[in-house]
């Protein structure tokens, strides 16, 4: 039934109890509602909730992060408001530890490392400039990352945030030579076909706010020839 029913939502649930919902998002969907006016994630998950357990009235979904519109993987939502006020908590606190994967031009100098830059947002252009020392109104982005596998065009980078910056991966990693594929705005000179960019939240492992469990979540890659060999 739910099989069915995550595919009339075109939903890739990746775990789901009574407080918490984990789902696999795809390119292209917009977790909140923003000035487009597009269906945001957050009201298919509601949707694929109301008509899962027929619920009569309104759905309770709390967003507790967000993910970057052409950006694939792991995105948490709150079924319950027990449950949002520890996840915001907990995420503030930096306790959810988050994996990405992204594929990039170039290999770094080195094959792991640790950068720090000072970011500025633009909010005309909704892009952040990394800055090797601060500046006024930058803020400081923390990321560590290491080479996973070379492929023959591109490079399989992990990495994980101490700082959750505006675009702080696609920013950093195009401020060392290593623009993430597809991704025009950093510096990548040709886009996806599908409008994406190979920035893929690989990872999610988190104390349950509720039954105190450990909990670890891994978000299949997208289906396409380069991904695939990375696996």
């Amino acid at each position: 039934m739910s099989k069915t029913l995550s595919n009339k939502y075109n939903l890739q649930v990746l775990y789901e109890d009574n407080h918490i919902i984990i789902v696999n998002k795809r390119t292209g969907d917009i977790v909140q509602g923003d000035k487009t006016g597009d269906k945001p994630l957050s009201d298919v998950v509601k949707d694929y909730l109301k008509d899962k357990y027929n619920k009569p009235g309104n759905v309770y979904l709390g967003v507790v992060h967000r993910l970057d519109r052409p950006t694939t993987g792991i995105v948490l939502f709150s079924k319950t408001s027990k449950a949002l006020p520890r996840l915001n908590k907990l995420f503030a606190e930096k306790k959810a530890n988050k994996t990405y994967w992204a594929l990039v031009k170039n290999l770094p100098n080195n094959t792991e490392g640790t950068l720090v830059h000072w970011l500025k947002k633009n909010p005309k252009n909704n892009k952040s400039t990394a800055y090797i020392k601060e500046t006024e109104g930058s803020k400081k982005a923390i990321l560590h990352y290491s080479i996973l596998k070379a492929l023959d065009n591109y490079v399989l980078l992990e990495i994980s945030l101490e700082t959750g910056r505006h675009h702080q991966i696609r920013s950093q990693l195009a401020s060392i030579g290593c623009p993430i594929k597809g991704d025009l705005k950093y510096g990548f000179d040709r886009s996806n076909k599908d409008g994406s960019i190979s920035l893929h939240a690989r990872k999610l492992e988190f104390i349950h706010p509720v039954s105190n469990e450990s909990i670890s979540v891994v978000a299949p890659l997208p289906k396409n020839p380069v991904w695939d060999a990375c696996l």
